[in-house]
């Protein structure tokens, strides 16, 4: 029997399709109920559930993969706190904001988050690190977070400064924090995440150590 074209070759990647997305916006969440998400463009609806369980999800997961791996794209806990790809032409701001250490980052931050976080300040190589001193530094964007599974099958997250990361990615620093701010709140406003979508301003406390005479 003659195999059709289709039988034969391959199915064609959304990979291009979904950076030219994230390209275009400059955010998008990987996935959300509400609002644009990698996991949606794909499946074409928000998904209530996780996207493991959707028939379509080998080739999701592709997708995932190859835009976590591309060198154009950054994967942070960004907006509502969850896994976030940025594009390379919003790094800039998002260094300027991340390296800042300003209240919002570091007020209360536990013991062992704070010498979890000066190990990596000094570290010359990314510090393997999980638990809950690592979650509180990444959701306070002090650190840069790669998923790791051993070959163990133990699961780890490789921890590096913004510094370091920066000089790596060849990304430029905005010199303005509050321009950066600015900047990826216009992107986060433009995808219609409420304002406590990122992370300085994700409470009421938040807000007020805030400079006075600066919008938050």
């Amino acid at each position: 029997m003659k195999l059709t074209e289709r039988e034969v070759s391959p199915p064609r990647s959304r990979s291009p399709e979904v950076l030219a997305a994230l390209e275009r916006s400059g955010l998008l969440l990987k996935q959300d109920k509400r609002l644009p998400s990698v996991v949606t463009l794909l499946a074409g609806v928000p998904l209530s559930s996780s996207w493991w369980s959707h028939p379509d999800s080998r080739s999701m997961f592709r997708v995932l993969s190859e835009l976590s791996d591309h060198p154009d794209v950054l994967l942070t806990k960004l907006l509502l706190a969850k896994d976030t790809f940025v594009h390379r032409r919003l790094w800039p701001a998002l260094l300027a904001v991340a390296s800042a250490r300003e209240p919002w980052q570091v007020a209360g931050l536990s013991r062992p988050a704070r010498r979890l976080l000066a190990s990596i300040d000094s570290a010359v190589a990314p510090v393997r690190s999980a638990g809950a001193p690592a979650k509180e530094l990444i959701a306070r964007l002090l650190v840069h977070a790669t998923e790791l599974h051993t070959d163990e099958g133990r699961h780890e997250i490789a921890l590096q400064s913004w510094s370091s990361w920066g000089a790596q990615s060849g990304a430029v620093v905005l010199d303005s924090v509050d321009e950066a701010r600015g900047v990826l709140q216009e992107a986060s406003g433009r995808l219609g995440a409420p304002s406590t979508a990122l992370p300085w301003l994700a409470s009421e406390g938040v807000r007020k150590v805030s400079r006075p005479g600066r919008k938050p």
